[in-house]
C-alpha cells in the first residue's frame, strides 16, 4: 500500500509539521499582531544569521548550510527582506556579493515563533523516549548522507 512508504510518511509528517506552525503562528497580542508570519526555511534562516550575529554572512553560507539552491535561497531572501525581515548590503571587500543584515525587530519575531515551534516539537515527541529519539536522528542523518552522496555520484 502506497501509504506504508517511508517517503510518504516523511512529507505526511512535513505538511503537519507546517500546517501546526502556521495555525501556532497566530501571533496573539497587539504588540505583535503587525508582524509577519515568517515560514519554517526563514525561521532557520534567522537562527543562523542570530548564532552568527559578529560573523558577515553571505547567500551562498546559506545555500551550504541549508542545503538549498541558489534560486531557492534567493527567492527566500527576497521575501524576507520585502518583509522587513533582512537587509542585504553591498560587501565593503567584494562588491558582487551582498552581507544580509537582520533588522532589529527580526529577533522578537524569531523568539516568539521558535516558543511555537519548541511546543510543536514537543507535541510531536510525545511519549518517545530519548533513545528513540536519537535513533530517529542518527537514521535521518544517514539518510541525508546517502542523498548527498548519490547526488555526487550522479555529477
Amino acid at each position: 500500500m502506497e501509504k506504508d512508504k517511508l517517503l510518504y510518511k516523511i512529507k505526511t509528517l512535513e505538511k503537519m509539521i507546517i500546517q501546526n506552525f502556521i495555525k501556532s503562528s497566530k501571533i496573539s497580542g497587539e504588540e505583535f499582531c503587525h508582524l509577519p508570519k515568517p515560514t519554517p526555511t526563514q525561521m532557520q534562516i534567522m537562527e543562523y544569521l542570530l548564532d552568527h550575529i559578529d560573523n558577515e554572512v553571505y547567500q551562498r553560507d546559506l545555500e551550504d548550510v541549508l542545503n538549498l539552491k541558489r534560486a531557492t535561497v534567493s527567492g527566500v531572501l527576497q521575501t524576507m527582506e520585502k518583509n522587513q525581515l533582512i537587509e542585504r548590503v553591498i560587501d565593503s571587500k567584494d562588491t558582487r556579493i551582498k552581507k544580509i543584515i537582520l533588522h532589529e525587530k527580526t529577533k522578537d519575531i524569531f523568539l516568539q515563533n521558535k516558543r511555537n515551534l519548541d511546543e510543536i516539537e514537543h507535541i510531536i515527541t510525545k511519549d518517545i523516549s530519548k533513545e528513540e529519539l536519537e535513533l530517529f536522528a542518527k537514521v535521518i542523518d544517514r539518510m541525508i548522507e546517502n542523498i548527498k552522496i548519490s547526488a555526487l555520484s550522479k555529477r
